[in-house]
């Protein structure tokens, strides 16, 4: 079982940026980073696959920029431009399946770190 903990959320204005983190407790080959609104369904926004694929929302291309630093088992969120759509509870989600990384569904999570947009 993996342990995810998630840092760096907090309040910024709008054209603002956050790097969020996630530190597992141990290597995880595939990785990825949802999001929750209030009162709307968690959302894919990022993730990376064991050979390095990335894949992002559409509402993030070009915004967010996910990575993987494997010698220190953390993935990371740098969020560029943010947008008051872009307010919500952010998650971080690992899996180490053998065929992991294809799609959004990941069974280990991390509690969550909000990222208010203003």
């Amino acid at each position: 079982h993996v342990q995810l903990v998630e840092s760096g959320g907090g309040s910024v204005q709008a054209g603002g940026s956050l790097r969020l983190s996630c530190a597992a407790s141990a290597y995880t080959a595939c990785m990825g980073w949802f999001r929750q609104a209030p009162g709307e369904e968690r959302e894919g926004v990022a993730r990376v696959n064991m050979l390095g694929t990335l894949r992002y929302a559409d509402s993030v291309k070009g915004r967010f920029t996910i990575s993987k630093d494997n010698a220190k088992n953390t993935l990371y969120l740098q969020m560029n431009s943010l947008k008051a759509g872009d307010t919500g509870m952010y998650y971080c989600a690992a899996d180490n399946s053998w065929a992991c990384g294809g799609t959004w569904d990941f069974p280990y999570w991390g509690q969550g770190t909000q990222v208010t947009v203003s």
